[in-house]
């Protein structure tokens, strides 16, 4: 019986492979399309309250193209992820966070530079009792460098942003 069902899913696995190979990929919206430029390790300095530190930023896309994922402080205990896709036509965020929570963000405005995310309510956090990352600004600065910038809330109140500039690790 077990080796049934590990041909079973195997075949389907097989049979979805194939078909997803001959489906065109999602383009999604020009916002989701300029984040998808991203691909790739980002290195600079942050400052998250005790000094500068060096720090790198990878980006992968996955689920064949439909989501970006972002991955801070891999390999330590505080490493984060963040995911962004599309929810409802319009470039969303979902920020899996050292804090231990998850805050969603949806775009709020955007122009040729800069997409400026604002904290979704549906996620779920009380604003005034949960600390949190609670808005982000990404500037493209050029085709190898950004700057991102994010307003938190710590025990209710909010905390002075921080801004970092990234380059582009060449390969």
């Amino acid at each position: 019986m077990k080796i049934n069902i590990i041909a079973a899913c195997a075949a389907i696995a097989f049979t979805v492979g194939t078909l997803s190979a001959e489906e065109p990929a999602k383009t999604g919206s020009p916002e989701f399309s300029r984040m998808k430029s991203l691909v790739g390790s980002w290195t600079g300095k942050t400052d998250i309250g005790q000094g500068p530190i060096e720090l790198t930023v990878q980006y992968k896309l996955l689920a064949g193209g439909s989501v970006l994922e972002e991955k801070v402080f891999v390999g330590t205990p505080n490493e984060m992820t963040t995911m962004y896709y599309e929810k409802d036509g319009k470039l969303a965020l979902t920020h899996y966070c050292m804090l231990g929570n998850r805050p969603g963000m949806l775009l709020h405005s955007s122009d040729e530079q800069t997409l400026k995310f604002n904290f979704d309510k549906s996620c779920g956090i009380n604003v005034q009792k949960e600390s949190h990352m609670h808005s982000l600004t990404i500037r493209f600065d050029d085709a190898e460098t950004i700057t991102t910038s994010c307003k938190a809330f710590m025990d209710g109140k909010e905390v002075p942003e921080h801004p970092t500039t990234l380059k582009r690790v060449k390969a």
